[in-house]
């Protein structure tokens, strides 16, 4: 009986706990939904496909039996498709559009901002003013210099000024006012004057006036202008020669009858010549994204403004991580060695204090070299101008400048190096330093012979893992030198280069595309370089 009673409790446990599930895949399945719709209709659709495949993943990963097992590494699979393929996958598919600051939209999106345009119509400007009536009621006068134009009954009654012209709370909820004017002979009422114009303009802005079928709106604190739209959707237009221009987004220009049509080449819309059909004037912003092709990746290559700092980063950019892979690696080898010495008293403060510069945050100690390193006031110019005489100028001269950078990172990067060498140097074998002192090696011969071959090969991954961070180091060229000097390519890395193309493009926009195609040539570079450094550690070690 008491069997069949745990037997009972156990099913009842499962089918609750079945139940619980359930309820909470539902749940993730309703508000997965409804972000992912939401994604949708705003126009983000890789970034509503991508949680469209994650959410249903999960789903699927938790609700399947057969796939439950794999609940485990689900949120790490996950996480790296969010946060390292797709912005991978999207970076590359930017490369191929002409995406900047210039072409934001979807063409949906740039042809909604041209009909939301418009125009005055040439002698629709009448002059506005309030004038209070009895009652607490309220008229609103349009006159022109040879009539005078006006409400006949006021625009709206209202106890005070306040309750006529208050602004709505909720600005979303807020509709135009439209009043229909009708001429009268005499102007009622006592004017409100500026002041009150200037108290009410926001409560102005939310009406539109009807006067012989023209609808008027407040264009300044004196003015009423007959306004229009600029521009009107067609599908089609017979053009001038007989032709018919016809596709998606055509916009007719209401004020000279000229057809404005996207131009898939540019992604601008421009005006058609009506004569001949072609494209013609300037293109109106803001543009669109459309396809380039290896047009960017051609523009690295072909163009002499991109191509000729492009390569001198790139070859600064392989020293510089090159450099400072090797620099903190002696550096950091040489102390562990130190470090790790039996006959050295205090190893345990020393190893302490050589490891402190790793505590403290990178950027704390790039401000501080910042200030070591000023012309006028920094310290180390202070002891070489005391002892030589000299105050090199570090940020306005290219070498000393990616000397200084060097120096920097190596500070940041040894202890590191040294932690990793001294991890590494216990699993050396005393025998092998007692078999070498037997045959009278010397601590140099040591070294060479016996320490360093053996830190190689489990040492070489972290030194390629290294060699990539330092290509892609932004935070050190951004906060040291800005890539300077003097705001020029000089001690730019790549990736600060790619950096400013995309949001210090200056007068001509941030090229988002060019940019984008810059950082997947640094991930083919770097993904190369890793492959050959990995090829040649394979072939060391067989030998």
């Amino acid at each position: 009986m008491e069997s069949i009673n745990k037997r009972g409790g156990s099913s009842a446990i499962s089918s609750g706990s079945m139940i619980l599930k359930a309820l909470i895949l539902l749940v993730v399945f309703v508000l997965g939904s409804f972000f992912v719709v939401k994604m949708l209709v705003d126009g983000q659709y890789a970034f509503g496909i991508l949680f469209a495949v994650v959410i249903a993943a999960g789903l699927l990963t938790f609700g399947l039996k057969h796939l439950y097992p794999h609940r485990y590494i689900f949120p790490g699979v996950a996480g790296m498709v969010v946060f390292i393929i797709f912005p991978l996958v999207y970076t590359i598919y930017i490369s191929f559009t002409n995406y900047s600051a210039k072409n934001l939209f979807t063409i949906e999106r740039a042809e909604e901002y041209h009909l939301t345009k418009t125009y005055r119509l040439e002698g629709g400007d009448y002059k506005f003013d309030i004038v209070e009536r009895e009652g607490g009621q309220y008229s609103l006068i349009l006159t022109k210099p040879s009539q005078t134009l006006g409400s006949s009954v006021g625009v709206c009654k209202a106890k005070s000024k306040e309750e006529l012209m208050e602004k709505p709370t909720i600005q979303a909820q807020a509709k135009k006012k439209v009043f229909h004017m009708e001429k009268v002979d005499v102007i009622p009422g006592k004017s409100c004057g500026i002041k009150c114009k200037i108290k009410y303009r926001d409560y102005l802005k939310l009406t539109k006036v009807v006067l012989d079928n023209f609808e008027l709106s407040p264009v300044d604190l004196h003015n009423y202008s007959a306004i229009k739209k600029k521009y009107k959707k067609v599908n089609q237009k017979i053009l001038a020669n007989g032709t018919t221009f016809s596709g998606e987004h055509l916009l007719l220009d209401n004020q000279d009858n000229r057809l404005f049509a996207p131009d898939y080449e540019v992604g601008y819309f421009r005006y058609v010549n009506d004569s001949t059909g072609e494209f013609e004037g300037e293109n109106y912003t803001p543009g669109f994204r459309v396809g380039v092709g290896l047009y960017h990746f051609k523009r690295i290559v072909t163009d002499p403004n991109i191509s000729e700092p492009f390569v001198k980063i790139f070859i600064w950019t392989v020293v510089f991580a090159a450099g400072t892979v090797f620099i903190t690696l002696a550096i950091g080898m040489v102390l562990a060695c130190f470090v790790q010495w039996e006959f050295l008293k205090g190893r345990g403060f020393y190893r302490v204090l050589l490891i402190l510069p790793y505590a403290v945050p990178s950027f704390i100690s790039i401000l501080v070299f910042k200030g070591l390193f000023n012309e006028n006031f920094g310290e180390i110019n202070k002891i070489l101008d005391f002892f030589f005489g000299i105050k090199p100028d570090w940020y306005n001269e290219p070498y000393l400048a990616r000397s200084m950078l060097l120096i920097v990172n190596a500070w940041l990067g040894y202890p590191y190096m040294m932690i990793l060498c001294m991890g590494l140097l216990k699993s050396i074998s005393d025998d092998l330093y007692e078999a070498s002192a037997m045959d009278g090696a010397n601590p140099f011969q040591n070294f060479f012979k016996i320490t360093l071959p053996l830190l190689m090969k489990p040492l070489t991954p972290l030194l390629i893992a290294s060699f990539a961070f330092n290509f892609n180091n932004f935070v050190l060229i951004m906060l040291l030198t800005n890539g300077g000097p003097d705001f020029l390519p000089e001690e730019d890395l790549l990736v600060s280069y790619t950096y400013r193309l995309a949001f210090e493009g200056g007068a001509g926009g941030n090229d988002y595309g060019l940019a984008s195609a810059i950082a997947t040539a640094i991930f083919i570079l770097v993904g190369a370089l890793s492959l050959i450094n990995l090829k040649l550690s394979k072939m060391s070690a067989k030998d």
